[in-house]
């Protein structure tokens, strides 16, 4: 008879920031999984992983007090041991060793193998693209590059994720395959920048022939574009998302800026004039694509009449997404050797009188919606609502379509056509037909 139970090692992890740390935390547990390990994502365990960001300010500090909060609850014995890894840890390790010792080890983003050693399994090389995914089953981020080559003054990305590096196209049909076999229908195409892909493989900007590749994957349904960049944009694309009906006609284009005297000390390698051409031919070339950004105010030397002149152009071009940040003066980036000399209190000003244009803009665009029929993804049921998107809405950043439960029964992950009878500036209401 057994006197004393084992206790069994349950790994939880826990992922902070973006898309990419998302697909990390994915492929870090499909290996646990691979090597017998009981893993969970965000819940209970003794072992926790941390997978953090450290883009800027407010991500670092989320990701800190996130280690803080854990190497407590080792120090009270609530959890036996506590490894970090990701982008904070591959930016700061040796002042997180010093500051935060408790951790049991810190590893980069580029340690996988190391991280898995001292988890107790081994890395796996036969799991191409095989991970446990996080997001609803109905779609999956697909990372087709790491790293970036670009020089923004900004940016501390290049950092922490080394250089750019294209995964092959047949490496990627076969995650993709895989994961449509999962029931998984939309893809999500992530990387720092997706128009930069193919040139270390192919010696050539390669998406269009990736994306041509990919709509042939049997299951999948929609394919999304995140995170292109505007300089160099490959335009063969863009006939090939108007001729292939699985590519949404949607893309995720972070502009940062548009004065020309911000974008120079940006190092952008852009203008007014050619990124205003550039949406002008993205519209032209696919009729009614919803175009996302995102933007940066209280960049150093950020003048009024700097700003004045995003304003005005965030009017003109009626973007149908658009998110706003405020500037982060991170260290060993281009932009740190010049001063924070915008006040806090006017960052954060600036910041809400964009959101404040865009939110007027959208709702604008919504009405327009009233009376139309869209086919709609149906992601979750939430209080008395199943929340769908359209293929101009991207998971958790853009508008949802909400659908009333009590008067109708959908099916999570299927996708619906839905008539849309009511709109705000965020949201559409709709019924399906």
């Amino acid at each position: 008879m057994r006197t004393k139970s084992v206790k069994k090692n349950k790994i939880n992890v826990i992922t902070l920031g973006c898309s990419k740390n998302t697909y990390d935390s994915e492929v870090l547990m499909g290996q646990l999984r691979a090597n017998g390990k009981e893993v969970v994502h965000e819940q209970e365990g003794n072992i926790v992983v941390i997978n953090t960001c450290g883009f800027i300010d407010n991500a670092k500090e989320e990701s800190v007090n996130t280690i803080l909060e854990y190497a407590d609850k080792k120090e009270r014995g609530v959890v036996d041991k506590v490894f970090v890894t990701g982008c904070l840890s591959e930016r700061y390790r040796p002042d997180l060793e010093k500051e935060i010792p408790n951790i049991d080890q810190y590893f980069g983003t580029t340690e996988l193998p190391l991280l898995l050693k001292a988890l107790g399994a081994d890395y796996k090389h036969e799991l191409l693209g095989e991970r446990l995914t996080t997001t609803p089953k109905n779609y999956a981020y697909l990372k087709i590059a790491e790293g970036c080559d670009r020089p923004c003054s900004f940016c501390a990305i290049p950092l922490m994720r080394g250089k750019h590096i294209s995964q092959p196209i047949e490496k990627l049909v076969k995650e993709a395959e895989g994961l449509a076999k999962n029931g998984v229908k939309e893809l999500i195409l992530i990387a720092q920048d997706l128009t930069y892909y193919g040139l270390d493989l192919y010696k050539k900007r390669n998406l269009a022939e990736l994306l041509e590749a990919l709509v042939n994957v049997e299951g999948i349904e929609w394919i999304r574009l995140h995170y292109a960049f505007p300089s160099g944009f490959p335009m063969d694309v863009l006939e090939v998302m108007r001729r292939e009906p699985k590519i949404c006609n949607y893309i995720d284009i972070p502009l940062q800026h548009i004065s020309d005297a911000i974008l120079k000390s940006m190092k952008r390698g852009t203008t007014q004039e050619k990124t205003t051409r550039l949406l002008k031919e993205f519209r032209e070339a696919v009729p009614g694509i919803a175009i996302r950004t995102t933007l940066i105010v209280g960049y150093p030397g950020e003048s009024e009449e700097d700003f004045q002149i995003l304003k005005d152009w965030v009017s003109e071009m009626r973007f149908e997404r658009l998110g706003c940040f405020t500037y982060s003066h991170e260290e060993n980036t281009g932009a740190y050797a010049l001063e924070d000399d915008v006040p806090e209190a006017i960052k954060l000003a600036r910041q809400q009188e964009i959101m404040d244009i865009q939110s007027q803009l959208s709702f604008e665009l919504n009405q327009e919606k009233i009376g139309q029929t869209f086919r709609c993804v149906i992601d979750r049921k939430e209080g008395n609502y199943f929340v769908g998107r359209t293929e101009f809405d991207s998971p958790d950043v853009d508008n949802e379509v909400l659908i009333d439960a009590s008067q109708h029964y959908l099916k999570t992950g299927e996708f619906t056509t839905v008539r849309i009878f009511d709109a705000s500036e965020f949201d559409l209401y709709g019924e399906p037909i």
